[in-house]
């Protein structure tokens, strides 16, 4: 192809053939002003870490390095007399944790028998908490209910009172000439000693059938254990006395899983709801239907924090039982607290705060999967 040439101010420029790069003022603007807002963006992250640094060190000091000082502590016989850092405390690695896990003898017992009241407490709580957290929110969510603030002020009161306060109420409520035992003597029933019952209400049930002596279980019940602890006694259910601890948590904790529920449900297109009443469905059809897959999310959110909390359980039963009666309050975490504070041995106690933790991760991620969304996957087209 011939060459051309082309005059500008009487200057000859010469172009070459199209397939010859050329110079493209359009192109280099536009990869400088990438350029400039890729620099701009490193600005703005740099600007935001120097924003979060304060909290971030707050955290790194307060819950970071504790927890990093814990899991040492838990690789230590260490009495909290002495610096667990220097040479004075005795370094034992795993046994705190083969102590609590394998080794016959009463830590291994005691632990198994916290975990056994504690998953009674969660496997109640739990469900009976989100139950009536999302009925008084669907109660308190009727647009023609009148006084409905009152309502929703009344059924929050209790989760911001103290659970200290609280659980002493329960005390004089529940004792054996309380208040709930004389309101069960206008019907004709004898109420329990509430908080020196240890038997278990499953065994009751039971024995009231004839079918298992809780005094004398025979069989396979009684012939096989696990950490330590018959069949029964890990079927036998929660003591009374822990029964009285659900009640509490339940009352006490119902309030504010409805406010999150109420949120979630006002969030709800009116829309979807109207659709859903013209095609004829009823409210039962509503709340399967349409109501609860809409708070699919929100349900998550209840049931994690539901179960982290139960699983964490310790003001009610220091208050109330600490232990007692015959060991069928004790939880975890109060486990953890008397290893350490009373029997003067932080590395059992810290060894049982990690074996909880683990736990707990466990569970929430089993509820995650559990919950998850079970979607056909759609592949692409070819």
């Amino acid at each position: 192809m011939p060459i051309r040439t082309i005059r500008a101010s009487g200057t000859p420029r010469t172009t070459g053939s199209p397939g010859a790069p050329d110079s493209a003022p359009g192109r280099t603007g536009t990869t400088a002003k990438a350029r400039s807002q890729r620099a701009g963006l490193r600005g703005e992250g740099a600007w935001g870490w120097l924003f979060v640094s304060p909290m971030v060190l707050v955290l790194g000091l307060f819950m970071v390095l504790p927890i990093l000082m814990a899991l040492w502590v838990s690789l230590l016989h260490w009495d909290g007399q002495s610096n667990p850092f220097s040479g004075q405390a005795d370094f034992v690695g795993l046994d705190n944790y083969r102590t609590l896990l394998t080794q016959d003898g009463l830590d291994r017992t005691l632990f198994a028998t916290s975990l056994r009241n504690n998953a009674y407490y969660v496997l109640l709580t739990v469900p009976l908490q989100t139950v009536l957290a999302l009925a008084l929110a669907l109660i308190v969510n009727q647009r023609l209910l009148r006084g409905r603030g009152a309502l929703r002020t009344t059924f929050f009161f209790p989760s911001v009172t103290s659970s200290i306060a609280v659980s002493t109420v329960f005390l004089f409520l529940f004792q054996g000439s309380g208040a709930v035992n004389s309101m069960l003597s206008w019907i004709g029933l004898k109420g329990p000693n509430w908080f020196a019952d240890p038997r278990g209400v499953l065994s009751l049930i039971l024995s009231g059938l004839g079918i298992v002596d809780p005094e004398r279980p025979a069989g396979v019940l009684a012939d096989h254990s696990l950490m330590g602890l018959s069949w029964f006694e890990w079927l036998a259910g929660p003591s009374v006395a822990m029964c009285t601890i659900i009640l509490l948590a339940v009352w006490t904790t119902s309030g504010s899983f409805m406010l999150i529920f109420l949120a979630a449900l006002q969030n709800i297109p009116r829309e979807l709801e109207e659709s859903a009443a013209m095609e004829g469905v009823n409210r039962r059809q509503m709340l399967r239907y349409v109501t609860l897959p809409a708070l699919r999310p929100v349900l998550f959110l209840v049931l994690t924090l539901g179960l982290i909390s139960t699983w964490q359980v310790f003001d009610q039963v220091y208050v109330m039982g600490q232990g007692a009666p015959g060991n069928t309050t004790l939880t975890p975490a109060f486990l953890s607290y008397s290893a350490g504070f009373d029997n003067a041995d932080f590395g059992q106690g810290s060894a049982i705060a990690f074996l909880l933790l683990a736990l707990i991760l466990i569970l929430t991620a089993f509820q995650r999967w559990a919950l998850r969304e079970r979607g056909v996957p759609t592949g692409r087209n070819r």
